[in-house]
């Protein structure tokens, strides 16, 4: 699924049940989000809706389209924030995006992740608030992860809680970075209602997570592995070159 960042409501968490047998809680940890009217029009069973910057499956709705319910997997609670949620506590919801939405965020997933830690939020006059995060170091299982502060950088992109947002500031040796707030987000979003060493869920930029790869696959190439797939792209790419510009000298007759 793909989301925009672009939060469409807040809803109430009403229920949480730790190992909800019911058929609409798969034996496990499963939410039942209120106030979600205006995102449920259109609903049906297994739409994604994306809960706080969380991709979550709708296992359940009533008739009138008040409520849905959605079920955890242990991955997500190991991941997220979501262990933190309280009943009556307030969630950022957006459905996936389709052919008709308008792209006023980024690409997101709705793939969390690590969670990061509100450190400060100061005024910025006349109507703004800044935030800043803490990121803390990720201990990959499989050595696979890399570092999500490699991928933060001033002016790009990160989903917070599910919100698109512009990054301002970064400090590599804190390990931190900062974010505004204009006045409509600050009534839209549920960050301000989050204190001091509350924990938000992150995802960042998808793009530059891809970028990275690629660059990585062609730097750690061995030697005995041969040009590979990298360095025979760069390849094609530096000989197709070369030709058009000597076509252009005269020196290769044209095709």
């Amino acid at each position: 699924m793909v989301f925009t960042g672009i939060v469409e409501h807040m809803g109430t968490i009403s229920a949480i049940v730790e190992v909800d047998n019911t058929w609409g809680g798969g034996s496990g940890l499963s939410m039942t989000f209120v106030d979600s009217k205006p995102i449920l029009d259109d609903v049906k069973i297994g739409d994604s809706i994306m809960v706080s910057g969380i991709c979550l499956t709708v296992t359940e709705f009533d008739d009138t389209r008040e409520w849905f319910k959605v079920g955890f997997a242990p991955e997500t609670s190991r991941r997220t924030n979501c262990g933190d949620w309280k009943v009556g506590d307030k969630v950022n919801l957006e459905r996936a995006m389709n052919a008709s939405t308008r792209y006023g965020g980024h690409v997101v997933q709705g793939h969390v992740d690590t969670t990061v830690t509100i450190v400060s939020v100061k005024p910025d006059p006349p109507n703004s608030l800044i935030f800043t995060f803490k990121v803390a170091p990720i201990a990959s299982v499989d050595g696979g992860e890399q570092d999500p502060m490699l991928y933060i950088i001033a002016k790009g992109y990160v989903c917070l809680n599910g919100a698109s947002l512009t990054v301002i500031n970064v400090d590599r040796n804190e390990r931190t970075f900062s974010i505004m707030l204009i006045a409509h987000s600050q009534s839209h979003l549920n960050l301000p209602l989050l204190p001091i060493g509350g924990r938000v869920n992150l995802e960042v930029d998808e793009i530059g997570k891809y970028i990275e790869s690629v660059v990585r696959g062609f730097v750690e190439q061995k030697p005995e592995d041969g040009d590979g797939i990298f360095g025979n792209l760069i390849k094609q790419m530096v000989s197709k070159a070369v030709d058009e510009k000597l076509k252009t000298l005269g020196v290769l007759p044209p095709k």
